[in-house]
């Protein structure tokens, strides 16, 4: 009876992808090294014994010669560089037409379909940072009642709303429509609610962000609930895939609260995947362009890997790995098109295995040891 914890570090790439200027990127993209060198090194020893310093060079972590762990770089084979693209992925999905993204805004005619779900029209609706445009229009959002609309880099839909001005049920109305609103050509892969909360001069988004992401094909997710294996989520991860294949899913506020879910579910669990996203190195220091607040997050979760290695069992397996990079030492705030870091633990000798053509490595790797007697 096999189990796996699976951990998505959100934005944490290794390098730039050999086409990483056909999305606007440098060459010398590479979230943890950059991250590393900018800081004068990372004190990552939990990481380093297990093999992180082979995959990518990081100051201050070594490449160990015998890693505990099966390492490799993921080479993205799909179109884009976000998060629906990099997860689905994973579980078998290639996405050969990118999704459609609006680096002028969203045309009139999607705009007057909004405006007739809520009543008003949006304010914003360009490119933007959240935290920036939710400071500069927030006031007149709560004067007006009128949501803040915006989209980035990537193929979203962003609504964003104060908790006290917009009820969250009514903010999540608006998404739902908004949803289902938006079809081809217009089928975005993501609308977000996000709602923010707190006084002018000092809005905080909450916790309460929801994504309402298109469904995707069949996935080792469906798979696997399909052979009665449960898939539970943490995080965001039940919202990429649209709830599909997923047994039971828990929000969290931040990367310890997931670490301290997923630990709680690998304890609850006999067999199955317990799948977690872990999204403050994007959201709160990737497109912040925080060096060192994604630094210190990334030794926080290295200071709570023997947390976790202690639950691997026999035959059960813990898995590292990214959907994206998200470079904080680059030009602007969006995700950087990068390889993806690959750990494994606990189902064989440690290895390097080098670059891996897809990111389908790691849904294969998921079948394969939670099959019977796979590995």
């Amino acid at each position: 009876m096999s189990r796996i914890l699976a951990f998505v570090m959100d934005s944490a790439g290794v390098g730039a992808l050999p086409d990483a200027q056909e999305y606007h990127d440098g060459s010398n993209a590479n979230t943890i090294a950059n991250v590393a060198q900018r800081l004068g090194g990372l004190h990552l020893p939990n990481f380093e014994r297990l093999g992180l310093g082979r995959i990518t060079r990081i100051r201050g972590v070594g490449a160990e010669q015998e890693p505990s762990g099966t390492v490799a770089r993921l080479r993205e084979r799909s179109k884009g560089k976000d998060t629906i693209t990099g997860h689905w992925e994973m579980v078998g999905v290639i996405t050969e037409v990118a999704f459609p993204t609006y680096p002028q805004g969203f045309p009139l005619e999607v705009i007057e379909r909004f405006t007739a779900i809520v009543g008003l029209p949006p304010l914003g609706n360009r490119t933007a940072s959240g935290t920036e445009i939710i400071a500069e229009l927030g006031e007149e959002h709560q004067r007006t009642g009128r949501p803040i609309l915006y989209t980035s880099a990537d193929s979203v839909f962003q609504i964003a709303a104060h908790e006290a001005t917009v009820p969250l049920a009514t903010l999540y109305a608006w998404c739902e429509r908004a949803r289902a609103m938006l079809v081809p050509p217009h089928e975005v892969n993501r609308v977000i609610a996000r709602p923010f909360s707190g006084p002018p001069g000092a809005y905080a988004r909450t916790p309460n962000r929801r994504d309402y992401a298109i469904p995707p094909p069949v996935t080792v997710l469906d798979r696997l609930h399909a052979q009665g294996v449960a898939v539970h989520a943490v995080g965001k991860i039940c919202d990429i895939y649209s709830g599909h294949g997923i047994v039971s899913s828990v929000r969290v506020a931040d990367n310890g609260e997931a670490l301290d879910r997923a630990l709680e579910l690998a304890d609850a669990t006999d067999h199955g995947l317990v799948f977690v996203n872990l999204n403050d190195f994007d959201s709160k220091y990737g497109h912040r362009r925080d060096v060192r607040g994604y630094g210190e997050a990334l030794e926080r979760l290295d200071a709570r890997l023997p947390e976790v290695l202690k639950r691997i069992r026999p035959g059960d397996g813990l898995i590292f790995t990214a959907d994206h990079g998200c470079d904080p030492t680059q030009p602007g705030t969006d995700h950087t098109r990068e390889y993806v870091p690959y750990i494994e633990v606990g189902t064989a000798p440690g290895a390097d295995l080098g670059v891996i053509d897809g990111l389908g490595h790691v849904g294969r790797r998921i079948e394969a040891i939670l099959s019977a007697g796979g590995r």
